[in-house]
Parts: structure tokens; sequence; C-alpha cells
């Protein structure tokens, strides 16, 4: 059984999308698009960059989608019979699983995440937050180690990600997570990884953004994922189009679940995980999740052979 799994912030790239735009008329129109809905040239941002102009959380976010969207529909003409069983991505990614699954237009989706990038980024001053990977000890170790630090400073920090047994990222208030870091430290953690991002993303300094793209959403007509999207929030399928808007007001403030994401996805039969985007960070921690899965990337054309035979091994 199949999943696709579409990935976040972070994985973006100077020249990402460009060999889809020129060998997949879907995968053009999808860039043609994008640039309509938003009013200015994301293609170009995307293909020629500069890197400086994608890293902006306003701009990141429709342009991993975009090109995520791209190449899943340039998939789509190479395997008219692609029929994953569920869909699922990390953060920003469930939006390009909501698109993949027909729950949410190209347009609107473009759109909304463009304005989610801007309501995170305005959430809390540049400088205040902070998000620092945690490696080498599990979660329930991070878990106690950050209530342990938001005693002791008053200050908010928590999981935001749980991205694999050993990796847990943390996010929060600067000097909440600082004293964090001691603490799993001192719990053992192997290493702290501080994370490049603008803002303290899935925790409850998040709170005014989700407000905002609760409201952002009133606009959008939503329809049933076909199929299921694994959510962040839950770590379980839904296809019901009259829950998503909540499960995406809450994955703003709460943690990213992806190591039950998987761990369900298995439960419920899949063996083949395909990452469709740029990068390749979610395969490898499906990898570190369930270590007899099978994996590949979808991330530019050249992997399209490789692609091929994951497929034909996935019948």
């Amino acid at each position: 059984m199949l999943a696709l799994l579409f990935p976040g912030q972070g994985s973006q790239e100077v020249g990402m999308g460009r060999d889809a735009f020129e060998a997949s008329p879907a995968a053009r129109r999808v860039f043609e698009q994008a640039d309509e809905a938003l009013g200015f040239s994301l293609s170009n941002l995307c293909f020629e960059g500069p890197e400086d102009g994608l890293v902006a959380t306003e701009i990141q976010q429709p342009a991993i989608l975009t090109t995520s969207i791209a190449l899943y529909r340039a998939l789509q003409e190479q395997f008219p019979d692609l029929a994953p069983a569920y869909v699922a991505g990390h953060s920003l990614g469930e939006y390009s699983a909501l698109v993949a699954a027909g729950a949410i237009r190209l347009e609107d989706a473009v759109r909304l995440v463009h304005a989610r990038g801007r309501f995170m980024q305005q959430a809390v001053p540049e400088g205040a937050g902070a998000m620092t990977a945690i490696l080498g000890i599990g979660p329930d170790e991070v878990a106690a180690a950050c209530r342990e630090a938001a005693d002791a400073t008053g200050e908010v920090v928590t999981p935001a990600n749980y991205n694999s047994p050993q990796q847990t990222v943390i996010a929060g208030a600067a000097g909440g997570v600082a004293k964090a870091i001691e603490c799993v430290t001192e719990r053992g953690a192997k290493r702290a990884v501080p994370l490049k991002v603008s803002a303290p993303f899935h925790c409850s300094l998040m709170a005014p953004a989700a407000e905002q793209l609760a409201v952002e959403m009133k606009a959008i007509a939503f329809e049933d994922a076909k199929p299921p999207v694994v959510s962040n929030v839950e770590a379980e399928p839904n296809a019901q189009a009259s829950r998503i808007p909540d499960l995406l007001e809450q994955q703003v403030t709460a943690p990213v679940r992806f190591t039950e994401m998987v761990e369900k996805l298995t439960t419920l039969g899949v063996g083949h995980f395909l990452e469709v985007g740029p990068g390749r960070v979610l395969s490898g921690l499906v990898a570190r999740i369930q270590r007899r899965s099978v994996r590949a990337n979808f991330g530019s054309m050249q992997d399209l052979e490789d692609v091929r035979t994951f497929l034909s091994d996935a019948d």
C-alpha cells in the first residue's frame, strides 16, 4: 500500500521545480496558476531566486506548496493510474496533501499559505522566539525538559515537531528554549541544533496567527479528501471536508505528530512511502521511524526512473 508525503518549510532551494515546469504541461500550469493567484511571479523566485527571497516565511510556504503540487501533477502525467491509499504532509505539507486529495483548490491553498506565513511571522517579534532540534533523546524526556524550563523561566517552550524517536524540535520564547536546551543536555541529549526560522512555529505563541487563519478559511470551500489525509494534529486519517478548517487552525499551535503519523500509516497497511516535493527530509525521518518501510523521493524529473521502479514494486 502506498502513501504520498509532502514536505514542509526548510526544504526550499533555488531552482526547485524548474525541470518539471519545462518537461510537464501539467506542472507548468500549476506554476502559472500560482502566479496568477498571488499576483506576482512566484515561479521566478523558485527558479531564479535569490535565495534570500525564498527564505521569508510568507514566500517560502507558497513556493514549496506550488513546487510540490507541480511535481505531483507531473507524476500523475507519467503514471495516470497512480492511486495512493493515503496522503500526508509535515506542517505546511499538509496543505499540499489537501490539494493532492482534491480537498482544496490550488489557488485557494496558495493564497491561504501566503497569508498563513505572514500571520505566523507577525505573531512574534523577530528574535523573541526560537526553535531547536533536540537529537539523541526520546520525546518524553524532551517534553519533561520543556516543562521544567517553562516552570523555571515562566516562558513558553514546548515540543513542536515529533519528527522521529530520537529527534524532537522544541519551540517557544527564546529564553525558555535556551533553558530547555540546558535541561535536555542534563538529561543526556546528544545535540541541540538551533533552526534558522523566523518565528517559533507550532506553539501557543502562534495563537494570533491561528485566529487570523480561521477568518481566512471562512471564505474557502473545502471538499471531502480523496484519498484521506492523515492530519498533523490527530495523526489520524480524515476525509471530511467539514473537519479540515478546524484541524488546520489547531495545527498552527499544536505539535506536528509526524512519528505517530508514520506509525498510523504503517498500522493501516502502508509499506511504501513516496516523498513528493523538494528535499529528502521526510524520507530520512521515515527511515528512522519504520526501518522496514520502502521509501523513494520525487524531487525533480531526474528521479523519474527510480520512482518508476519504486511504484512497480508498490503495486
